[in-house]
């Protein structure tokens, strides 16, 4: 997947974290996943916005790998919602594996960098 069509899926994700937070329930539960979700879910394409424009391999290992743990930890936050059933399973099951697809996108990148870097 070219950088540009990984941006644009990266946004688009993004912005379904964004109203589906946004719709979440009225309660202190909702509220706090939903805080969490919101900062993990958008900081995904957020990182690999600076990944792409990064000054050295480094730096862009560095990024791509936050998009990565911020993967892992929006498909945590989006199996709580689900699990605890704050929203209904058939609401959130698209999201939790565009979650994964997108966190094993990004883990490869990261082997990938790094192991162009050892050579």
């Amino acid at each position: 997947m070219k950088g540009a069509e990984l941006s644009k899926r990266l946004y688009d994700f993004a912005l379904k974290i964004v109203l589906l937070v946004r719709g979440l329930p009225r309660e202190v539960a909702a509220y706090e996943i939903g805080r969490q979700l919101l900062k993990a879910g958008t900081s995904i394409a957020a990182n690999h916005e600076e990944a792409r424009g990064g000054f050295s391999k480094d730096d862009f290992i560095y990024k791509i790998n936050t998009a990565f743990k911020e993967a892992k930890e929006t498909s945590f936050w989006l199996r709580l919602l689900r699990d605890s059933e704050i929203v209904r399973k058939e609401q959130i099951e698209e999201l939790i594996s565009e979650s994964k697809e997108i966190r094993n996108i990004l883990g490869a990148s990261v082997k990938t960098a790094r192991s162009k870097t050892k050579k």
